[in-house]
């Protein structure tokens, strides 16, 4: 905790010149950036991955005609294909699962009131007046929806919605046309139910932003919508 918000503040120490009491919030943004540009590589691989899943496509078929009526061996067959093919069916949760601790952390750190003992003076920060370590329920006992820091809040919940939207229209897009990102639940036993609220998870990222602090609903926002862009460039 101690060495992170360290990491913070000498980050907003050096962005202060052109964020001046923003500063905190951009070092947010930035590092938020880094952790997804460290985790792109691995994006990538599982964008690859999803392209070769896709060409096993009428392979999977074939063996779910062959083993329709015993689910065992048709599941046996297919983590079989994946290992002779050398294909994972998981490998697209590793990025999302990375940037769990980074998520984890910023909570804790603009939760906590003290770090090893001392005051935490990233409490002092602000965003346009909204104090980082403050909840969307904090900003509607202090001015409301529409106060300084309310509409801080609102900014961000319309970034999310907008990213939302985005990703609802891409993912109904993606499985209509059968792409490989849409893909998976074809070559996973069990996943094709839960495939059919896929296009709506988006949304909840709402809850999230309302319910956590800002700084990191801040690293949500920034999260989510880099993962909107390099979606899209991945899957064209």
């Amino acid at each position: 905790m101690s060495v992170f918000a360290t990491l913070v503040e000498q980050v907003a120490d050096l962005l202060q010149p052109l964020f001046h009491a923003s500063a905190a919030a951009a070092a947010i943004v930035l590092i938020t950036a880094l952790v997804r540009l460290l985790v792109h590589p691995l994006s990538r691989a599982s964008a690859r991955g999803q392209r070769a899943r896709a060409a096993l496509r009428p392979r999977v078929a074939a063996l779910r005609e062959k083993h329709g009526r015993d689910p065992e061996k048709y599941q046996k067959a297919l983590l079989e294909l994946h290992a002779r093919e050398k294909v994972s069916p998981l490998a697209g949760c590793l990025p999302g699962l990375l940037q769990i601790p980074a998520f984890v952390l910023l909570y804790h750190l603009f939760s906590s009131t003290t770090i090893g003992g001392d005051p935490n003076g990233l409490l002092d920060h602000r965003l346009f007046g909204a104090p980082l370590g403050h909840r969307y329920a904090d900003a509607l006992g202090d001015g409301g929806v529409f106060g300084a820091q309310g509409l801080v809040h609102l900014a961000l919940f319309v970034v999310v919605a907008a990213v939302a939207t985005f990703n609802y229209r891409r993912t109904k897009r993606t499985a209509a046309a059968g792409l490989p990102e849409a893909g998976a639940e074809q070559q996973i036993p069990g996943l094709g139910a839960v495939s059919a609220f896929m296009p709506f998870l988006s949304y909840f990222t709402l809850v999230t932003v309302a319910l956590v602090p800002l700084a990191a609903a801040l690293y949500v926002v920034t999260s989510t919508t880099w993962s909107a862009v390099e979606r899209a460039v991945l899957y064209p």
